[in-house]
């Protein structure tokens, strides 16, 4: 099937979820295997690009500050020495239509694009797992956090990565859920209702409290 699709001249996109805390073990193992897998992608599987996501075991995210580790690291070496195309999954833990899943999104947002990552995947809210509990809202905080991290220092990055992980790391166990897309969009009109663009407002309000200058 693999050799079809590159003979059809398709478009090969290659996706891995190293497991943090599982048989790779911890921060710095899982980012080696992160590392060899994302180049086997391109060299095994003729990839045109590659789809990251390392996700914490006991928490199923890819928010947590190991796995933002692991995912910042891997695509600093690798951009360092090729050209691939990069992207990265986003599982935050809260749900639609709460802050948290705002600045989980954001986080790995400014995490990627200041580590090097190219593409950014849309943001599956709720650990991606829930039904109805993704919208375009978590995808919008995606771009502009990125767009207004593109340029900053790695020491000023790092500084906002900080606190906006020590925000929220505390509060897993007790996560909102949020809302289903039906329940915090119009579904006529495709439009976010104003209860999403007020906590909206408020967690932009925040990332520029930190020091992220969002337009």
């Amino acid at each position: 099937m693999l050799a079809g699709w590159v003979a059809q001249g398709n478009t090969i996109m290659i996706e891995q979820m190293p497991i943090f805390g599982g048989y790779c073990g911890g921060v710095e193992e899982t980012t080696i295997c992160d590392i060899a897998t994302t180049l086997a992608s391109f060299t095994v599987f003729h990839a045109n690009y590659h789809l990251d996501g390392p996700i914490h075991i006991r928490w199923g995210i890819t928010t947590s500050r190991e796995t933002l580790q692991i995912a910042a690291h891997a695509a600093a070496a690798i951009d360092a020495h090729t050209d691939l195309l990069l992207a990265n999954q986003y599982y935050p833990i809260a749900g639609p239509c709460t802050e948290m899943c705002l600045l989980e999104t954001a986080t790995q947002a400014i995490s990627d694009t200041a580590s090097g990552r190219e593409l950014l995947s849309g943001s599956a809210a709720a650990k991606g797992v829930v039904q109805d509990k993704t919208t375009g809202m978590e995808a919008r905080i995606m771009g502009e956090a990125a767009a207004a991290t593109a340029g900053m220092k790695i020491s000023e990055v790092n500084e906002i990565l900080e606190k906006l992980v020590s925000g929220y790391e505390g509060n897993y166990k007790s996560a909102p859920a949020g809302k289903r897309f039906q329940e915090c969009y119009n579904v006529k009109t495709v439009q976010p209702t104003d209860e999403y663009l007020k906590v909206y407002d408020g967690a932009v309000a925040k990332l520029r409290d930190l020091g992220l200058n969002i337009r």
